[in-house]
């Protein structure tokens, strides 16, 4: 294989038939939309600018329009989905899910574009532009945090992209709502894991009481914190959450997802303006895995 051609022909095939063959409704068919997919891979894998892309794969110019336009119509949300409907009736999703996220640095190429003062995330419509761009002042400049949920083996199932001074706690609930796999044939699809997973970052009384109305087992240590004021207020405090500290030692895969999405180096730094265009390059990278997956399995 070329170091050119980074999808084998059974990864290709399980997305070949859902992906556009022209840039617009009026222009001319791609001459291979295979070298077009392979060409954004390739840009975010090694983190270079578009223009930098290898001629082999077709015009940079046509290769970013193309996942422009993708990424604003939701066309890899789109594939991610039947995936996970296809790895799903395989029985290759594990639904005890885990949750975190990391930062990423904004270059500043992504940087250099208007954020309206006071202006938030839209996380329910994710293929508009937020007004802030999913940009923010952390502790280390600005920053972008990439939300993950995974399933029990470590695999994405939702991805979300915020500021980067955001909170994790105030996100668990967009993620959840977005937790959506479609069955095959009839049927409703599956939005409630068996269990979920998370660090200290989402104990709160209003994640464990969501989790506990829908019937999901929280696996979340309380913060030293949270237990003195518990503690000091004697009967009233209630109990403490139970913990399952041998089930809580598979929260680690989530931490292994984000090591393996940081191998992209287009991922590991920001370098995109628009936050559907980065959120839909985490959602590729998603994709590949599982493809590799599905034609990986007899």
């Amino acid at each position: 294989m070329s170091r050119f051609q980074l999808l084998s022909d059974d990864q290709w095939a399980l997305i070949e038939d859902l992906l556009p063959v022209r840039t617009g409704k009026q222009g001319r068919p791609f001459s291979d939309a295979r070298s077009m997919v392979e060409g954004i891979i390739y840009r975010y894998r090694c983190g270079i600018a578009w223009r930098d892309v290898p001629a082999v794969f077709g015009p940079w110019q046509t290769i970013w329009t193309w996942h422009r336009r993708m990424a604003g119509d939701g066309t890899w949300d789109t594939v991610l989905q039947r995936l996970l409907t296809a790895a799903d009736s395989a029985g290759l999703v594990e639904w005890s899910v885990s949750v975190d996220s990391t930062i990423a640095r904004a270059h500043q190429h992504a940087t250099n574009i208007t954020r309206p003062t006071g202006a938030g995330s839209n996380y329910t419509d994710l293929h508009n532009e937020p007004p802030d761009h999913a940009i923010g002042r952390s502790r280390g400049g600005w920053s972008t945090k990439v939300h993950h949920l995974v399933d029990g083996n470590g695999r994405p199932l939702v991805t979300l992209v915020g500021p980067g001074q955001a909170g994790d706690a105030p996100m668990f609930p967009h993620l959840m709502r977005q937790l959506r796999v479609a069955r095959l044939g009839r049927g409703r699809a599956r939005t409630r894991p068996d269990r979920v997973r998370g660090d200290k970052a989402y104990s709160s009384r209003a994640i464990r009481g969501h989790l506990r109305d829908r019937g999901i087992t929280a696996v979340i240590p309380e913060p030293a914190d949270q237990a003195g004021h518990r503690t000091r207020r004697g009967s009233r405090g209630g109990r403490p959450p139970t913990l399952d500290a041998v089930d809580y030692r598979g929260r680690n895969v989530v931490e292994r997802r984000i090591a393996l999405l940081k191998q992209w180096r287009g991922l590991a730094t920001r370098y995109d303006k628009l936050a559907i265009v980065y959120r839909c390059a985490v959602v590729l990278h998603a994709v590949i895995t599982w493809t590799k997956t599905l034609s990986d399995t007899p």
